[in-house]
């Protein structure tokens, strides 16, 4: 039986030449085959193709009289018959029975090299149709070999797993359902790839001798999950409450884990993998943190967790990746570190870390990055979420612990706002030290002072921008206010008379600067008003609109990119806020007077 003819720009041949050729195969041995007649083979299969004779072209592989021929050269066609079956012409049936009598009769060693090239060569946009055409008789290939099959087995999921990272990952539930460029379905028929192989390593794992073979099909098993958790499960949206596709490839990594014999505990709580996997630092820690995250915060396989390792222990390890993932730019990387930070708190005690904790590295950059979140990301679930997590985060450091990180916040964290917060919290301590029996010389002795003077000071003394930094000093002026409310608490230690230095050093510095505030604001809304009545406003307006309050920054956002109705808001306001300020300033003072007079 012979196959069709077709003019191939410069093959032209008839039926007779046709026959001619492949009887001359059929009796040449396969090393004296030259390049021209693979390629030969590759155009007549191609013609068959092209002209929708898939029938035809499976009867000739089929063939017994052909056996040699397509033992020898059938790996060309792959290719070919691949791309046929992506497209899904009206030789779909014959082409894939084509492909699968290839993958029966070819040497498997051709079979892997073409099946490889055909992977990496992949059009970007048939890559999830050509994978999941791939993917069973590349099982069947693979399961065939005798010698480098786990070699084989992780070039072949190395390549698979490169170009599924060029599909976007789904992060909603719509996406993912949707499935638009079917990364879901192959990741899942992935887990299914794997499966023989896994097997084959828990049958090898239970004799008593142990080859490098078996050795290294494991690595290589174990490179295929922690690239799995890097990437799609650290970008996706996992909740255990929805079975997602996703979610069961994540659980089918969680299984498959400990399937191949590597502890869960190890990998996260102890050195990094033992095994030289071959992946950059980050990587490995961006893997690691996604498996703490599915351990810890979605639960997967916990209940083989053990139970032996306190929750200070795990805190502890956990900081690392918690670190890692806080200080991405992606916003799953994110969502999983707070989730993550979160969860691992929550089993502490309160009050309980001690302060020889905020020596090691990742107990200062985890907070520093929640830092970050709270005043740089613009996704407002995130920062409240962040804010949750630091204050989390203070309930469970203990009374010097907390000392210190409030200490450490004041002087790094260059943010108003944050501030705020932790002079909200330096007040709660306060608050709950002067309870009855609750008293503890970081809140309430010597060591408050450095706290003090660290809340009661401007950054840039009289030329410190209020606006910008009222959140911090509208706290700090009712913390100061507290403190004189509940002078019988401190008057009894050695704290009072420093207090006062500092207090009287505090507010003559704010006066000054709310003097010289109050003047430029006013005068800038003078100004402001003068121009709004000038009829030709529209003539003027771009060099007023550059002229005016050009040094003034509200908010991160420069007033002269404003509209002159936003300024003239902006402005009141900010008189309005002075106001404020001097009447606490007042009130203070008037505190201070009250108690002198009881005093005397």
């Amino acid at each position: 039986m012979g196959l069709p003819t077709r003019d191939e720009e410069t093959l032209i041949v008839n039926e007779d030449e046709v026959n001619d050729i492949i009887q001359r195969w059929r009796n040449t041995p396969e090393e004296k085959l030259k390049p021209e007649d693979y390629q030969q083979f590759k155009n007549f299969g191609s013609v068959c193709l092209t002209e929708g004779d898939g029938a035809q072209l499976l009867k000739f592989l089929q063939d017994e009289e052909n056996r040699d021929i397509v033992k020898s050269m059938g790996c060309v066609l792959m290719t070919p018959l691949v791309k046929e079956v992506v497209k899904k012409g009206k030789s779909l049936d014959h082409c894939q029975a084509s492909i699968t009598h290839l993958t029966m009769t070819c040497s498997p060693d051709e079979l892997m090299h073409s099946l490889l090239e055909l992977i990496e060569n992949t059009d970007p946009g048939d890559i999830s149709e050509t994978i999941l055409t791939l993917l069973p008789h590349l099982q069947t290939v693979l399961l065939s070999l005798d010698d480098r099959k786990a070699a084989r087995l992780g070039c072949a999921l190395s390549a698979l797993q490169q170009q599924l990272s060029r599909l976007p990952v789904p992060y909603s539930r719509q996406q993912e359902e949707e499935d638009e460029y079917g990364l879901c379905r192959c990741y899942n028929a992935l887990a299914d790839f794997t499966k023989p192989f896994v097997e084959e390593v828990k049958r090898n794992n239970g004799s008593s001798v142990t080859t490098s073979e078996d050795e290294e099909l494991r690595t290589e098993l174990l490179k295929f999950c922690m690239r799995s958790l890097r990437e799609p499960l650290l970008e996706a949206e996992l909740n255990r409450d929805r079975k997602s596709s996703l979610w069961l490839f994540a659980t089918e990594i969680m299984f498959t884990l400990p399937a191949i014999q590597e502890s869960l505990s190890e990998l996260l709580l102890f050195s990094p993998l033992k095994r030289s996997l071959q992946t950059d630092s980050s990587e490995s820690k961006e893997s690691r943190a996604c498996l703490a995250y599915l351990l810890f915060v979605q639960l997967i396989t916990i209940d083989s967790f053990p139970a032996v390792f306190s929750p200070v222990f795990v805190l502890q390890c956990n900081m690392e990746y918690i670190n890692q993932l806080l200080s991405s730019k992606k916003e799953s990387h994110v969502l999983k570190g707070l989730a993550l930070y979160e969860k691992s708190l929550e089993n502490v005690q309160d009050n309980s870390l001690p302060v020889s904790l905020q020596d090691l590295k990742s107990f200062y950059s985890a907070p520093q990055n929640l830092r970050q979140v709270l005043t740089d990301c613009p996704m407002q679930n995130l920062r409240e979420t962040g804010l949750q997590v630091l204050q989390l985060f203070i309930d469970k450091l203990d009374s010097e612990s907390k000392h210190k990180f409030f200490r450490c916040m004041l002087k790094t964290s260059h943010h108003a706002g944050v501030e705020s917060y932790i002079v909200k919290n330096i007040r709660n301590q306060l608050e709950f030290s002067m309870k009855q029996g609750s008293a503890n010389k970081w809140f309430l002795g010597e060591e408050l002072l450095p706290l003090l003077g660290l809340v009661l000071s401007l950054p840039q003394g009289a030329e410190t921008d209020l606006l910008n930094n009222m959140d911090k000093i509208m706290e700090s002026l009712n913390l100061l206010r507290y403190l004189l409310i509940r002078d019988k608490d401190l008057r009894s230690t050695i704290v009072w008379e420093e207090l006062c230095r500092i207090k009287d050093e505090y507010l003559k510095m704010l006066r000054v600067c709310i003097s010289i505030s109050r003047g430029y604001y006013a005068a800038e809304l003078k100004a402001l008003r003068q121009d709004q009545k000038i009829k030709a406003r529209e003539a003027r307006g771009a060099a007023r609109s550059c002229r005016l309050v050009k040094s003034i920054t509200v908010k991160n956002e420069k007033t002269s990119n404003m509209s002159p109705e936003v300024q003239h808001q902006v402005l009141q306001s900010a008189l309005v806020t002075f106001d404020l300020m001097e009447s606490l300033i007042f009130r203070i003072e008037e505190i201070t007077d009250e108690k002198q007079k009881t005093q005397s």
